[in-house]
């Protein structure tokens, strides 16, 4: 499949991620960590904020995930309070979803031309629901989707294929004709399990690897840049 010639009459939908693909929510992820890292931290303690580079390497196959990858990184004794960090995260994360994030350049129009190729879009992705649906809202991108499924939404999270089997069965196509678009390599992972063709972004995150390594069917630098054909 070549991104940049794409043939409409291969596709009736498309399930696009949303961290990483659509919108850049490190930001977000790396004020929300911070501060529940100070929420642990005993007063006296040396606290040594992580940098961008350090969590986006763990973002990407939720929160549950990515709370335990910070513990671990930050100290011994902190997985024990697994849960009262999570609780602080969550907490930490819904007051500040969307502040610090930004649509990709590019973004909006992707979305238009997959629109405009009349694909049913779903977007799917390992945020949990209610974080996903707030953060498309504030970013003006829910109009776009007729089905929005976060992490929570089925038993498992890519990168297994379960969450983009159930999105083909709501959107009442079959995985071969649903492509998915996303950013690392646990879309790829899912939607060659799944069966579904896979589009990665060059720009996302992929656990701090080369995305241009990972076994898809196509990359683009920007979402702008998908054409279909007739």
């Amino acid at each position: 499949m070549n991104p940049l010639d794409l043939t409409r009459s291969h596709f009736d939908a498309a399930m696009v991620d949303l961290d990483g693909t659509l919108v850049d929510t490190l930001g977000d992820f790396v004020a929300a960590v911070n501060a529940m890292l100070a929420d642990l931290h005993t007063p006296g303690q040396a606290h040594h904020p992580l940098d961008a580079a350090t969590v986006g390497r763990m973002v990407g196959k939720g929160s549950e995930n990515l709370v335990k990858a910070v513990l671990e990184h930050a100290a011994a004794d902190f997985p024990a309070r697994y849960d009262q960090a999570f609780r602080s995260y969550q907490h930490h994360y819904a007051a500040i979803n969307g502040r610090h994030s930004v649509v990709y350049p590019g973004g909006l129009e992707g979305l238009r031309t997959l629109q405009q190729a009349g694909l049913k879009l779903a977007c799917l992705t390992n945020k949990p629901l209610a974080m996903a649906r707030q953060l498309l809202k504030l970013k003006g991108l829910e109009g776009f989707f007729s089905e929005v499924f976060g992490g929570d939404s089925f038993e498992r999270k890519k990168p297994d294929p379960l969450p983009l089997l159930k999105t083909c069965q709501a959107l009442g196509t079959v995985p071969a004709r649903t492509l998915m678009v996303g950013d690392s390599s646990n879309d790829a992972q899912a939607a060659r399990a799944a069966g579904c063709p896979v589009l990665l972004v060059t720009y996302g995150y992929n656990h701090g690897e080369p995305v241009r390594g990972v076994d898809a069917d196509g990359f683009v630098d920007s979402l702008a840049e998908l054409r279909f054909q007739k």
